[in-house]
């Protein structure tokens, strides 16, 4: 059995709980007793001791009346980073995609349905610092990103209609799939062609390829991504170039993957 089924309900509504105050904290940019009480509707006698043991913990601060979470998690995001295979192994070729490329170039893998970007690299004429930096920091939607619809192109199809069911296809711009039977089209072209593209469908005036990154048995891991401008992704560039180099970017990564995985059973 499970050890989440010997558990009450108790205890994990407890566990929720304390998520449910940790992710605030964060949205919130630290908040006082009372103010987090109101925000997730529960009394301000549970609320300070959900935060008393989250500061036991050390997950959090306290500075006067407002609690932080705490510079833990900035070891414990490094630890889980350093830890993943795509990064150990994907990290010099997202620096070298965006070098050879000039443009922003992205690595990333599907946990829980969602997009979390792994790393990132700018080229010399990288635009959108911000923007870049902020995918970084929350989870997106895999329907309109590059990378995130080379995932869903070789993720089962049960397993894609799931995701769709869960977080829906919300629209971004006006060239965003919001219609389930046009995205498995896509997801089939996608399969075909071996790459994918997002032109517009995330913001508008910026155009991704994105490449599926998969293991010796064809399950894919993540995706690895170049975007920039539409005036300058463009014509040949847009259509071969780089989704060449982005592909070949990808079998890098695979290769490097499936390599370390053998190296250990030798």
């Amino acid at each position: 059995m499970d050890e989440s089924e010997t558990r009450s309900p108790r205890t994990l509504e407890t566990v929720a709980r304390a998520c449910d105050v940790i992710d605030a904290l964060e949205e919130l940019d630290g908040a006082g007793v009372t103010e987090l009480a109101d925000y997730l509707g529960t009394s301000k006698s549970s609320m300070y001791t959900y935060l008393s043991t989250l500061r036991e913990k050390q997950l959090v601060v306290k500075s006067g009346d407002t609690y932080r979470l705490s510079l833990q998690f900035l070891y414990l995001g490094k630890s889980v980073r350093h830890n993943h295979p795509l990064y150990e192994h994907g990290k010099q070729q997202v620096d070298r995609l965006a070098e050879e490329s000039g443009e922003y170039a992205h690595l990333m893998c599907e946990q829980h349905g969602l997009e979390r970007n792994i790393y990132k690299a700018a080229g010399e004429n990288a635009v959108g610092d911000e923007y870049h930096t902020l995918k970084q920091q929350r989870a997106d939607y895999l329907h309109f990103t590059a990378t995130g619809k080379a995932v869903l192109a070789h993720l089962p199809e049960r397993r894609v209609e799931a995701i769709v069911d869960r977080y829906g296809l919300g629209r971004n711009t006006e060239r965003t799939i919001t219609n389930s039977d046009a995205l498995f089209a896509e997801l089939e072209d996608i399969r075909e062609r071996g790459y994918a593209i997002n032109d517009e469908e995330e913001v508008k005036g910026i155009r991704a390829i994105g490449a599926p990154v998969r293991d010796e048995d064809g399950v894919v891991l993540g995706a690895i991504s170049v975007s920039g401008p539409t005036g300058r992704i463009d014509g040949e560039l847009f259509t071969d170039t780089l989704p060449d180099l982005v592909m070949r970017s990808a079998n890098v990564i695979e290769a490097n993957i499936n390599m370390s995985s053998a190296s250990r059973t030798l």
